[in-house]
């Protein structure tokens, strides 16, 4: 018997995500190879095993049911390399996804140590909003998302990576009464917070329209911007406390006294048990290891 694994990889790729492109991404590998892999399959098979053209990927009824055979040999041959503990065998791409505020924390430490215990997986990284990832996870774009919620979308690997709870600041040019802040002060200065479809937006306008003050608020899809903004004194900002807390600590920036916050932003690190590789489900058991070692330091 000539059918060998990449065999196997190209056609479960192919049949759980219905695009030749999108396989050959997520095997790191071309679209031709795939199509090589297949042809080569099916010949051995003697069966159609997908219908496809220019447009679309269909299953044959044989297709769809040699893909539970196939999840079942590829998890038995990661269950083999698991067992012997050589994780460093296993190749591929690690399509991931994670929200700004994972980068401003422990993104670089997580890369750094799964690369060590993965060194033949190269990370595919995309930074977006978690309203973006969602989707984004839903439709197989990337294999792993470390974001906030609340989510639109179900998964069904769901790892728990803490919370992030949102602290006031300004720039200490900004003249502040024993850092006491008001609805009054509120309104002499811009609001600098999170993109207009976060939660903490959300909540923030929420909490504002209960005063008759006009206040302004100044969203921004990139929390760094964000953060500068604020430090050159254009206005009063809503942010992760583990983003800016060294620069408290320094004094580029000073926390203020308010008694509301929007709710802390509550991460996990989400993934499809069925079609995940191994390697995916261990990144995100990793993430939730390294969150829990920074949740303590900080």
């Amino acid at each position: 018997m000539k059918i060998n694994l990449k065999q196997i990889e190209a056609f479960l790729a192919v049949a759980e995500l219905l695009n030749f492109r999108r396989a050959a991404e997520r095997l790191n590998t071309t679209q031709p190879s795939i199509s090589s892999r297949l042809s080569s399959l099916e010949t051995q098979l003697n069966v159609k095993l997908m219908e496809r053209d220019s447009a679309s990927v269909r299953l044959t009824p044989m297709g769809e049911s040699l893909v539970p055979r196939a999840r079942e040999i590829l998890h038995s041959l990661e269950g083999f390399v698991t067992t012997a503990g050589q994780d460093q065998l296993f190749d591929g791409l690690l399509r991931l996804g994670v929200t700004e505020m994972i980068v401003h924390s422990w993104l670089g430490k997580f890369l750094t140590v799964f690369k060590k215990q993965f060194a033949n997986i190269d990370v595919d990284l995309t930074v977006d909003l978690s309203s973006n990832l969602s989707p984004a996870l839903a439709n197989r774009n990337i294999d792993l998302a470390l974001q906030n919620g609340p989510f639109d979308t179900d998964a069904s690997g769901n790892i728990d990576l803490g919370d992030f709870p949102l602290v006031w600041v300004c720039a200490p040019s900004l003249e502040f009464n024993n850092n006491e802040l008001s609805f009054e002060l509120l309104a002499r200065y811009p609001v600098l917070t999170h993109a207009k479809d976060t939660l903490p937006y959300k909540q923030l306008q929420a909490h504002l329209s209960q005063t008759k003050h006009s206040i302004r608020l100044v969203p921004s899809t990139n929390l760094a911007a964000c953060l500068h903004m604020t430090l050159d004194g254009l206005g009063i900002a809503c942010l992760p406390e583990a983003m800016v807390r060294d620069k408290i600590q320094t004094k580029l920036l000073t926390r203020l006294h308010y008694p509301w916050v929007p709710e802390p932003l509550r991460f996990s690190a989400r993934y499809d048990t069925e079609s995940a590789p191994v390697y995916v489900t261990k990144a995100a058991y990793l993430a939730g290891k390294i969150a829990a070692e920074f949740d303590i330091n900080r």
